[in-house]
């Protein structure tokens, strides 16, 4: 059991490192290799959380799907992850059709291709 534990523990750590891409609602392709992403298992709206704190870039799983949002501050974040109701806050602080398109990113930026 040890021996086969250390295995897995060298295989992990000689794996090559991996950016994460995921296609978003606006069909950009974002990679996630600058965010910090949550898995979340609390809430049944959202599934996944990621926030990229120096661009203020939030990608949001929600109801399967992936969003971003720009221009979200990290005490915005913190609320949300800390939310008795992560969906109830997200829906009613961040949703682009409840804040009037707040937290809507710009057209312009460079898409990722792969």
């Amino acid at each position: 059991m040890v021996r086969a534990l250390a295995i897995l523990l060298a295989q992990l750590a000689t794996a090559p490192v991996v950016s994460e891409k995921v296609e978003t609602a606006d069909h950009r392709l974002v990679d996630l290799k600058t965010f910090e992403c949550r898995d979340i298992t609390r809430s049944t709206v959202l599934q996944r959380v990621c926030y990229d704190p120096a661009k203020q870039h939030l990608i949001v799983a929600a109801h399967g799907a992936y969003d971003r949002y720009c221009g979200v501050t990290a005490d915005t974040v913190e609320r949300l992850l800390s939310a008795p109701s992560m969906g109830q806050f997200f829906n009613q602080t961040i949703k682009r059709d409840v804040t009037g398109g707040r937290y809507t990113c710009p057209t312009h930026e460079r898409v990722l291709r792969s």
